[in-house]
């Protein structure tokens, strides 16, 4: 079984380099749309047996916008256990801002996952969003055949956590292996119904026809 999972398309607030969360959104960029396009040209070689989506809109209309590309679309199922994290104060602020307001949970938050306080911007920790989101992966993973291909479209922090605790990378190293950028493919194999995982790739942007830069990544 192989799970692919999308990070959204970019939005005004990641081009503004502000947190958006659980509680923040913002649209989704006109040029998104495109890149959307080229990414749903790049999974349309894949048939899938069923997508999930975060509800937040800016994952919601990227998952629509793909199936909508998709000769074989599968239905969608939207869950809450999807969704990013609960960022509290940070929403909306820009990055630059929350280093002034912040500062260690800025630095904690992008370097040292597993020193990074939540309480600090009312907010959840890697620990919470890993516990939200695990089991329901597990529960897809458990659902489908071995030879299913599934769909997740959601977030790029709470993927990033969510990925390499599925791979058994410990908290405090959960950033190293770099970020996600907005409309990038990371799939995970399982072939014990998600007891374990393989990764087959990680943040594949080959698809887009531009460079990335860093309001791209998170």
């Amino acid at each position: 079984m192989k799970l692919y999972f999308i990070r959204h398309g970019k939005t005004k607030w990641n081009l503004e380099s502000r947190y958006q969360g659980a509680g923040g959104d913002s649209e989704l960029l006109p040029e998104s749309f495109n890149e959307i396009k080229d990414l749903a040209q790049f999974l349309n070689k894949t048939t899938f047996s069923h997508a999930y989506a975060s509800p937040i809109k800016r994952a919601r209309v990227t998952a629509e916008k793909i199936l909508d590309r998709l000769d074989d679309s599968p239905k969608l199922t939207l869950l809450s256990r999807l969704k990013e994290f609960d960022l509290g104060k940070m929403e909306g602020m820009k990055f630059t801002d929350v280093t002034k307001l912040y500062p260690n949970a800025f630095d904690s938050f992008r370097n040292h996952p597993d020193k990074y306080d939540a309480s600090e911007i009312d907010g959840e920790s890697f620990y919470d969003v890993i516990n939200r989101m695990t089991p329901a992966i597990k529960s897809i993973a458990s659902y489908y055949d071995n030879d299913d291909n599934i769909l997740i479209v959601s977030h790029g922090a709470a993927l990033n956590a969510l990925i390499n605790s599925l791979l058994d990378v410990p908290v405090e190293d959960l950033r190293k292996r770099g970020g996600l950028a907005n409309t990038s493919t990371t799939i995970l194999e399982t072939n014990d119904h998600g007891k374990t995982f393989k990764l087959l790739k990680w943040n594949y942007t080959d698809y887009l026809s531009r460079s990335l830069n860093k309001t791209d990544l998170i």
